[in-house]
């Protein structure tokens, strides 16, 4: 779902999704930040979800970073893509320790 896409655009194909892609940037290159209002979009996704007591996953793609993660994984966000906020960190070990710290074990 591209940002501007409302969440009710899913509600007749909802139950045929396996996975749901919420871009939280506009596509077309990286290192754009996130779009704060995707996270009304996720938790809105997440209760249509829940309501309906499917098992489709949500992904978040774009200006994900250690500091707004444990938000969108709140929200209800099943994966996390981190495109230039990993390639940009140059150690990928200690930036995973920190992501799985503040996370934790989901």
């Amino acid at each position: 779902m591209n940002p501007a896409s409302p969440v009710r655009n899913l509600e007749d194909i909802l139950d045929d999704l396996d996975i749901v892609l919420v871009m939280s940037v506009n596509p077309g290159f990286g290192g754009q930040k996130f779009i704060p209002h995707s996270i009304e979009k996720i938790k809105l996704l997440k209760k249509m979800i829940e309501d309906r007591g499917l098992n489709t996953s949500i992904e978040v793609d774009g200006g994900v970073k250690l500091e707004n993660a444990k938000e969108i994984a709140d929200a209800g966000a099943d994966m996390l893509v981190m495109g230039s906020a990993f390639f940009g960190a140059g150690n990928y070990k200690t930036l995973m320790e920190n992501l799985d710290g503040t996370l934790g074990n989901r």
